[in-house]
């Protein structure tokens, strides 16, 4: 009986891990691990983040979210204050490379450039027809590897952001 349970046992904990890594959503937002949700605020606004314990995004707006085979999110519909918005993701190696958020009929991608580390060092974007990069430097992590705190540098303002991350044990 005892062997029983043990193998059941190991058989839960290995679905749970298979399960926490069937959709990426927890990548898509610079995070790893069995992420349960992600305060931050940008630019002022709060922004609330949680996941189911299989890795999936769950925040206020967002809807139709698909997925390929391998559990990518690749494209979204998201509602921020009354606005609605369409955002599609591409992947390249496991790593979200970009974002393009459709919104009132303008179009604004985002590319995320990484250093040798696989750390976001920049983000680049078209922003009405000019180019902008922002650098992100000044990481802090958590004890999971998790950014917990990073600057930005956007037109001459320098910010700090920062996140509240917790997790499932």
């Amino acid at each position: 009986m005892k062997k029983l349970t043990m193998m059941i046992a190991a058989l839960a904990m290995a679905m749970s891990m298979q399960a926490q890594t069937k959709f990426h959503d927890v990548e898509a937002n610079e995070a790893k691990g069995a992420v349960k949700s992600i305060s931050m605020t940008v630019m002022g606004m709060p922004r609330n983040t949680t996941f189911t314990e299989d890795g999936k995004m769950q925040q206020d707006g967002l809807t139709d979210a698909k997925y390929d085979e391998n559990g990518y999110i690749q494209s979204a519909k998201m509602s921020m204050q009354g606005q609605e918005a369409e955002v599609k993701f591409t992947w390249e190696n496991g790593k979200l490379i970009s974002q393009t958020t459709n919104v009132m009929g303008q179009e604004i991608k985002q590319v995320l450039v990484y250093d040798e580390n696989g750390l976001v060092k920049a983000q680049k974007m078209n922003m009405m027809g000019q180019d902008v990069e922002v650098p992100l430097t000044d990481y802090k992590f958590d004890d999971k590897g998790n950014w917990i705190s990073r600057k930005m540098s956007m037109m001459g303002q320098e910010m700090e952001m920062t996140r509240t991350i917790t997790y499932y044990e």
